[in-house]
């Protein structure tokens, strides 16, 4: 595991006002939601990918009806919230939260019915590998339903986008949806569809950073510190151009394994 922890307490309490109770990335609950419309959860095992503070097991269990969650995160602090909401709710027999290594899943071959992760594989940069590991733990028939935050094209990055990616400060490792399209059906994966949700995220981002910078901004400080404030107003003031850009283009990516 990297000693950079990149999501501490502070970040997770920040991103869980902005977002929702236990959710670290854009959408909360509804995002979540859209990313599985038509996909079969209940009933079915799931290994949630990256799973930040643990809302979206929550959900997944709790709504959706899956059988058993393996929620995995590479950081402590967010697996600690996360398996701390997960006791609260009473689900320690269906979700169970692991702190895993960067690397190959340490799963076994078919093990999962449902590959889920929800904006945690832009800390991947070999999404070649992601695609094959997620279809070699996948039962025959299995499905993948993730959400990431992509780069609309294979060549280097606008200057806006690397002052963005700069302001970041994160190890973001943006993929084009065609690399993705291609990884995806070299590892064997079919049906395999994206969802560009760049007009959703552009206008939801404009008003985060309304938000952030608006009338509310004092009180933020006391809740939050002005420095972190300060710091989020400026990645938002440098995503915003990228995404009204169309270069900064999440997608929702859906395939399955065949029988």
């Amino acid at each position: 595991m990297s000693d950079d922890v990149h999501y501490d307490e502070k970040i997770i309490a920040f991103l869980e006002d902005l977002w929702g109770d236990g959710f670290l990335s854009p959408g909360g609950a509804d995002e979540v939601r859209r990313v599985l419309d038509g996909v079969a959860v209940y009933n079915k095992s799931v290994i949630d990918i990256g799973c930040g503070s643990g809302a979206c097991a929550i959900l997944l269990a709790q709504e959706c009806g899956a059988s058993s969650i393996v929620a995995i995160d590479v950081e402590s602090p967010v697996c600690k919230a996360a398996n701390k909401r997960v006791i609260a709710n009473g689900l320690s027999d269906k979700v169970s939260i692991q702190l895993v290594e960067p690397g190959p899943l340490p799963f076994a071959d078919e093990m999962f019915d449902l590959v889920f992760s929800k904006d945690s594989i832009i800390h991947i940069p070999d999404k070649e590998a992601l695609a094959l590991e997620a279809y070699r733990v996948l039962k025959p028939g299995g499905c993948f339903a993730a959400s990431d935050w992509l780069i609309s094209h294979d060549n280097s990055p606008s200057s806006e986008m690397v002052e963005y990616l700069k302001a970041e400060g994160l190890d973001f490792a943006m993929a084009s949806p065609a690399r993705y399209e291609k990884a995806m059906k070299n590892a064997g994966f079919v049906d395999v569809e994206l969802v560009n949700r760049n007009s959703w995220y552009s206008q939801v981002a404009l008003k985060e950073l309304e938000w952030l910078s608006g009338n509310k901004k004092s009180e933020l400080y006391q809740k939050h510190g002005k420095e972190l404030i300060d710091h989020q107003i400026n990645v938002w003031s440098k995503m915003v151009p990228v995404l009204n850009s169309g270069e900064h283009c999440p997608h929702h990516i859906r395939a399955k394994k065949p029988e």
